[in-house]
Formats: structure tokens, sequence, C-alpha cells
């Protein structure tokens, strides 16, 4: 959510962000809102200060015993005439009551109105942030490694975890439906191997680990700028008012939310590993092969809250995207990194990095992870602040990053660790995670 008075003051660079990033927000609705809202206040204001005028001005013609009365009575005016003049008041301050009355109702009406119009309101993205309708207009800042050369017909990790007996893909959808999988054996043992990898790999960076709730209420969601419009996303729990989450980001940005950190505590750094859901609604016939794009799958994520200072953001946004590579190096897995465009960055980031990672069955990168920063986007929605130094209180900037999601990683792990025997040779920096595993053969 951004602030009221910059979109005032900067209504055109808003405007722009809308159409650069192709969401729908009725901006002039938003402004005209804004601006009866204020009036309704306006108005209100003066009618209630003028009815407390009046309260205490009627209280005089209606109380022959006072000051006031006995000396309007000295200077000739009759108890009819003070009578008169104090109905007019009275009629007059019944008036304004039910004015006000009025402009309450109208108030209420339009502060939801508000609030829903400026939910729709996108982040303004940095100038660093290329212009694009969609991920075609993604641009690649660096690649890292090589992608393998076979002397032998490569599998692709569906053929390769079914004859291994690590991926049972078929009783996964027997048991939940289209895009389910079981990993079973050396392919779970595979997994968590990832996944503690990541967890350590983080932890040793500084980061605090967290174990979180993965269904919030949902406030969270609308708080982390996932709703509206990410609603057909997400697995909701409607009679309970909650959702599951589509990753731990949620969690970790939110558990600070209305409260006011001191600013010593900032930076600070946390991370999780969580199971996420996604509905994959509008995904139908969309990368369907494998296990690329599921319903649910398990993630180590990062996040950042830090000052409201933009180099200091940017900063910590090029540190969390380092440790995601740090984490792909040690796998020893080629990936290049992409600067997002705004039409594929969604409504309320700053600026936006994917990492993918080579993929050999799709002959190309894939994308593997997402480093996100959001400047005060979040932290408004959740009421998230610090107090600083100054004694003033700002929204803290809060950011975030896949250390890495499985089991989409296993896709380039199986495919580019495979041998021509259909075994996979375990990466070295996970066999410490399985015992010692060298290689994943078929189960005899």
């Amino acid at each position: 959510m951004l602030d009221i008075k910059y979109i005032r003051e900067n209504t055109e660079a808003v405007r722009k962000a809308i159409r650069d990033k192709g969401l729908s927000c009725d901006l002039d609705r938003l402004l005209a809102v804004d601006d009866r809202r204020r009036q309704i206040q306006q108005e209100a204001d003066g009618l209630r200060g003028r009815s407390n005028e009046l309260s205490s001005q009627v209280g005089l013609y209606k109380n022959p015993k006072s000051k006031w009365y006995q000396e309007a009575i000295a200077k000739g005016m009759s108890p009819e005439a003070i009578k008169a003049e104090g109905d007019a008041l009275q009629a007059e301050s019944a008036s304004i009551k039910q004015r006000i009355k009025e402009l309450e109702d109208e108030e209420r009406a339009t502060a939801e109105e508000f609030r829903a119009l400026m939910l729709t309101v996108p982040q303004v993205p940095s100038a660093k942030t290329p212009i694009g309708r969609d991920a075609s207009g993604n641009v690649e800042v660096r690649r890292v490694g090589e992608p393998r050369k076979f002397d032998f017909e490569p599998k692709d990790h569906v053929q390769l975890g079914t004859a291994l007996g690590i991926l049972d893909i078929e009783r996964g959808v027997k048991l939940a439906g289209t895009r389910n999988y079981l990993l079973r054996g050396a392919g779970s043992l595979l997994h968590h191997a990832v996944l503690r990898l990541a967890m350590d790999t983080i932890i040793g960076r500084g980061f605090e680990p967290v174990t979180v709730p993965i269904l919030v209420r949902d406030e969270m969601m609308y708080g982390t700028g996932y709703y509206p419009g990410g609603e057909e996303q997400a697995y909701r729990c409607e009679r309970d008012e909650k959702s599951l989450v589509g990753t731990a980001e949620v969690s970790l940005t939110a558990m600070y939310g209305d409260e006011i950190l001191d600013e010593d505590m900032l930076p600070v750094k946390l991370a999780a590993v969580s199971t996420c859901f996604r509905r994959e609604a509008g995904a139908a016939g969309k990368d369907t092969y494998g296990i690329y794009r599921i319903h649910y799958f398990d993630k180590v994520e990062q996040v950042v809250l830090c000052r409201a200072d933009e180099a200091e953001s940017e900063k910590y946004h090029h540190e969390i995207i380092a440790n995601a590579e740090a984490v792909l190096q040690a796998l020893e897995l080629p990936y290049r990194v992409m600067a997002v465009c705004t039409g594929d960055m969604g409504q309320g980031k700053v600026e936006m990095y994917d990492i993918e990672t080579w993929m050999p069955s799709r002959g190309d990168y894939g994308e593997t992870h997402s480093a996100s920063r959001f400047g005060e986007f979040q932290a408004r929605r959740l009421n998230l602040r610090y107090k600083g130094a100054d004694k003033k209180t700002r929204f803290c900037h809060t950011l975030n990053n896949t250390v890495i999601a499985s089991p989409r990683i296993l896709i380039p792990i199986l495919e580019l660790y495979q041998n021509v025997d259909g075994s996979v040779t375990v990466p070295k920096a996970l066999r410490a995670y399985m015992s010692g595993m060298e290689r994943i053969e078929a189960r005899g």
C-alpha cells in the first residue's frame, strides 16, 4: 500500500506504474473518493464544533436560574422571547446532529471504498526495472556455470525418478489429483538434504531460523499483498477466514505486524522452511509435465526487515540474492540471474530478480528463485514500523527471496547429475545429509 499523500503528489508516476505493470486500478475513482473523504471530514469537524457551542447555549436558555437568563431578563428580554430563541437553537442543534449522522454513515461507506481502492494501487517500480509486458521482457543480468554436454541420450527427471523408484507421480495423483506426487526412498532423502543444506547456509549467514504457521488469517494475506487479487491461487478455509500460505514469506513478514520495533533491532533477518500450497488456477496445459508446476512443495524462504532507506534495502536485496546463489554454487548447478520486468513483477514490488537454473529436459533455464524488495508497500498494509534515534516512527522496508524450493530444484539435480546407466550421482554438498550416499541407483 502506498501513502495517499504520495499518490496525490505523484499521480502521474503512479498512473505510469499501473500501465507498466498491466494492472487494473481506477486511480481517478480513488482520488475522487479521497477528495470526498476529506470533504466529509472537514464538514463533520465544523458541524461538531458548532454542535458543542449550541449544546452549551441551549442549556442557558432553558435554565431560568442561570446568571445569563437573569441578565437577559434584566435587559428587557421577555421569557417568551428567550424561549423562542432557545427553541430555535435547539432545532438548529437537532438538525446539525442529524447531518452529522448522515455524514458519519457516508464516511463509513467512503472509508470502506477508499481502503478497497487503495489495496489495488501498485508500488512504483525502481527506475532500474526493465519495462515489459510479461516474462519475455525480463533481462538477463549474468550467467554462472555452463550447462552439461552429454555424450549419451539423457533422460528427463520423470524417466529417471520413475526408473529409480524415487518419484511416484501416479500414486500422488491417485491420492490428491493432478499436479501431485510422492517422493520415495532416496528421493525423499534428496529432497530433505537440499532443504537442510539451504537452512544451514542461511543460518550461517546470520539469519534466525523460525518455525511458522502455514495456515494464516486472511489479514496476513492482505497485509503481504497476496489479497486482493490472489484468492484464486490460494487454498482457502473460508469457514475460518484463513488461507494456506504459498510461501513462508507471509508468516515471516507479518509476524511483526502492528508493532513498533526499535531501530537498533534492524535489520531483522529471518528464515523458515515450510510447505507451500498453490492452486495454479489458470495454469492448465502449462508446465504440466513432471514436478515443475505442482500444488504443494517445500521451500526455505529468507525475509529481511530493514530501515526505510532506499540504499540500505537495495544492499540487502543483493545480499539475499547472493545467499541463494551460494546454495546453487554449492550444488554446482548452472544458473542465470534475470531482472524481472514491470509486467511480470506483480503489484507490490519495487524491484525483482529471478534466478533460473538450467534444466536439460526443458532445453532452457527454469525459474527456481524469486527475490523481491517492496519498499514500504507490505509494511504499510501490516502497520509494521520502527522508531528511529530521532524518535520518529517510520514504516520498515521488507524484502524476501527463495533460498531453495524442492522438488523443483530436483529437476536440474536429477537431470544434470544422471549417469549413462540411469543412476544419479549425489552432489557432494548433499552427501553429508544423506548418510554419505554417493549415488542413487535403482532398487533391486
